[in-house]
């Protein structure tokens, strides 16, 4: 099994779309960007921070995705009917 750039990405993202894993993911990528033990360690200057700022990026990417897609679900509902009435006296 070859692992690919694109197959941890689609991991990713399916992961952090699935609304029961989404809180777990987010806080696991929050904790290892500021954890001092990294796939590279940051003493690296450069190679350090690059897993850093590519798992930050896609993390920001599916976020932004998601509330976009949420404010269009949004819009797309259809708006409540409201009905006009006269109001008469009854005696």
């Amino acid at each position: 099994m070859k692992i690919t750039p694109q197959a941890i990405y689609s991991l990713y993202s399916n992961a952090i779309r699935n609304p029961k894993y989404r809180n777990w993911i987010i806080l696991g990528t929050l904790i290892y960007v500021l954890s001092p033990i990294d796939i590279s360690p940051d003493i690296f200057p450069l190679a350090g921070q690059i897993d850093d700022f590519l798992l930050l990026s896609i993390m920001a990417i599916e976020v932004t995705q998601m509330v976009f897609n949420s404010q269009k679900k949004e819009e797309e509902k259809p708006a409540e009917k409201t009905v006009d009435v006269d109001a008469v006296s009854v005696e």
